[in-house]
């Protein structure tokens, strides 16, 4: 995504702010985790199994034993963080739930929980993950149900797989901008509270 697809979403995020006292903010996150910690994990569990046979089928002395072990370890250790990368062992309900808790995190981070009136929504995106979400404060929360914000996900995810993500992302905050003109118009005075620019991660 260069500069012009960056500005071209903030456009849209400015143009759907026009309409309603909501704000907006669009983060898109590389990876929402790096799961070394599952590769370290398996590495460790599959080197528990090193030793068994070297027992019962060979002479070996048990420091020699243990050395294998470690070796092995290291060895799967390595093989496994490079290969694994990008969480390839990893299942898709855990990369959903690591997703998800990094949505939450940006949420307070990007300071959508102290806009006046809590009316503050975020539209996450995990590229890696292949993941989208939208979060809105408890001013907008209690008035629109989760298939309206799941019929928004959906057409956004399947133009990230197409490559159309610039595209899908400014369909997407319309489409959140029309929600929030429906539930929090404009009021007089009111000010953008929040940057309108694309978050990277």
């Amino acid at each position: 995504m260069d500069e012009a697809d960056r500005d071209a979403i903030a456009e849209a995020v400015r143009r759907a702010e026009l309409r309603t006292a909501g704000e907006i903010v669009v983060v898109i996150d590389r990876a929402a985790s790096s799961y070394r910690n599952v590769a370290v994990v398996l590495a460790l569990a599959l080197a528990l199994f090193v030793p068994w046979p070297l027992l019962s089928l060979t002479a070996i002395s048990a420091q020699r034993i243990f050395m294998t072990q470690l070796f092995s370890a290291a060895l799967l250790l390595g093989s496994l963080l490079w290969y694994g990368r990008g969480g390839r062992f990893v299942p898709g309900f855990v990369k959903r739930r690591r997703a998800h808790e990094a949505a939450l995190r940006e949420f307070t981070a990007r300071g959508l929980t102290r806009t006046k009136g809590r009316t503050g929504v975020l539209l996450y995106v995990a590229l890696q993950e292949r993941y989208a979400e939208i979060i809105a404060d408890t001013g907008i929360d209690g008035l629109v149900d989760q298939e309206t914000w799941r019929a928004i996900i959906e057409p956004l995810i399947a133009a990230a797989r197409e490559d159309r993500l610039t595209e899908g992302l400014i369909a997407a905050v319309d489409e959140v901008g029309a929600v929030l003109a429906q539930h929090v118009p404009p009021v007089p005075g009111d000010v953008d509270e929040l940057q309108n620019k694309v978050i990277l991660l």
